[in-house]
């Protein structure tokens, strides 16, 4: 049994797998999980848990089973690389784009000869609804939970920062899916992270949801070793 660790900013994500196969997954610390695993692989955006530190951990030197074609390899966040790895494990030979949407949004490209080319970082929709409260003296602190739908034409000021945080971050991505479309007209688009369904609701539609991505990519790094 092979065990893949998420280590994001707000929680711990992990998924079991037998060869290509995802056995189980769930939030929080897999304690049994960790005791029976053959082999172990984590990516961590946020803090690592004391009892987790020392596992084997998902750089940009780990062998991977696509190539990386970015300027700073160093910086480019193992989140990205296994969701990188994750598109390509569901679409061997097909451009895709991965649009992660958790604490930041990260928009990462891969040809289709499984070539990785980079993309875009953008604020994640908390994020910034808590710059709008904390740079400004009257604006209120919006709590995004229960929120799916943007107006296009806000009639108070609490719609107007759902308008144009939620609206315009799903403008922005619709755009920068048109711009890789106009040269890869084939392109799949894959959704994650812990906004994905609130990005879905909002009109992310013909966008292939996959919450358990990046753990996905992980389990195809290790199986590229393996081969």
């Amino acid at each position: 049994m092979k065990l893949t660790l998420d280590i994001g900013n707000t929680a711990v994500k992990w998924a079991t797998f037998e060869g290509h196969t995802l056995v189980e997954h769930g939030h929080g610390m897999p304690a049994d999980k960790l005791a029976a695993a053959e082999e172990v692989l984590m990516c961590a955006s946020g803090e690592v848990p004391e009892e987790l530190q020392g596992l084997p951990r998902l750089t940009a030197d780990t062998p991977l089973p696509i190539r990386l074609d970015y300027k700073t390899p160093d910086t480019l966040g193992a989140d990205r690389i296994a969701g990188a790895c994750g598109a390509w494990a569901l679409h061997r030979g097909e451009p895709s784009v991965v649009i992660d949407a958790g604490t930041c949004i990260t928009v990462d490209f891969i040809d289709g000869a499984g070539v990785y080319h980079g993309g875009a970082i953008m604020p994640g929709l908390r994020m910034n609804l808590q710059a709008l409260h904390t740079f400004t003296e009257k604006l209120p602190l919006i709590d995004i939970d229960g929120i799916t739908k943007a107006p296009v034409l806000g009639r108070s000021t609490e719609e107007c920062l759902v308008a144009g945080t939620l609206g315009a971050t799903m403008l922005a991505l619709a755009g920068y899916v048109a711009l890789y479309r106009e040269k890869c007209p084939a392109l799949r688009v894959l959704l994650t992270g812990g906004d994905a369904g609130r990005l879905t609701a909002a009109g992310a539609t013909g966008w292939e949801a996959v919450p358990e991505l990046t753990l996905l990519g992980l389990n195809e790094i290790m199986t590229h070793h393996e081969e």
